[in-house]
């Protein structure tokens, strides 16, 4: 992808940053896309992963907000989630001055989905593409190489705060519509990490929770915008959300 457009920084270090996209020029997005990379929390991970979906937006129509935050040994637990709902009012608050309007549409990957979900209460809505959904879990069953004892040093018995805060499941009924979208050949977060979200968040009420189950898609394959989910995951982006 080109360079952005712009970049908004919100806050001091070299990571508090969002590059921006305009969609054609001369033309009215159809909403601003914030989109929030994975890479279980480590450094070496960066907003390069969502390019290439960034591109497709763009050509799409939509306006583009690529998300990067503090993570690793730069950002332990809760920067993260501070950074990324910071972005998200970051980007609202200088939308007018891109004469951007539409709906503020939040797409994370993994545990770019678990971010996203927790920053709901700042969108108007959110795809979450294999998403992390607990932490806690992430810890038990070891995913991601042992990400989560990595990056929170402990586990959820000695840090148990920090383990719900950071889980999507224990922080329900999101605060706008949500997609999950997961491929049942994903072998970094599995398929039930999905299933078991939605159903929890589906009967916590609120704003509505759907599930895009993909046969075959794998955990990288979700943020192919060459992949099969994609063209169905674009067109309930455009029909979800109402402007708040």
């Amino acid at each position: 992808m080109n360079r952005p457009d712009g970049v908004v920084r919100y806050g001091s270090h070299p990571d508090q940053r969002v590059e921006l996209h305009d969609p054609a020029e001369g033309s009215q997005p159809r909403g601003v896309a914030l989109v929030v990379h994975g890479g279980y929390w480590r450094e070496r991970f960066t907003l390069a992963l969502m390019r290439p979906l960034a591109a497709d937006l763009v050509a799409r129509g939509w306006a583009v907000a690529n998300v990067e935050y503090r993570r690793g040994a730069s950002g332990p637990w809760p920067a993260p989630d501070d950074d990324v709902r910071a972005a998200a009012a970051a980007v609202a608050a200088s939308a007018w001055r891109w004469s951007w309007g539409g709906p503020l549409v939040g797409i994370g990957h993994s545990v770019g989905g678990q971010l996203v979900l927790l920053a709901s209460g700042e969108l108007d809505s959110a795809v979450a593409l294999a998403p992390v959904t607990d932490a806690g879990r992430a810890w038990a069953e070891g995913l991601g190489d042992g990400a989560a004892a990595e990056f929170f040093g402990a586990g959820p018995t000695e840090l148990p705060g920090a383990y719900a805060e950071a889980s999507p499941i224990r922080r329900l009924p999101p605060g706008c519509p949500v997609l999950a979208v997961h491929g049942d050949a994903d072998d970094r977060v599995p398929l039930a990490h999905s299933l078991d979200y939605v159903r929890a968040a589906s009967g916590a009420g609120g704003s509505p929770v759907g599930l895009l189950e993909v046969p075959g898609l794998t955990h990288l394959g979700a943020i192919d915008p060459a992949a099969p989910h994609w063209e169905a995951t674009v067109g309930w982006m455009a029909g979800a959300a109402v402007v708040r």
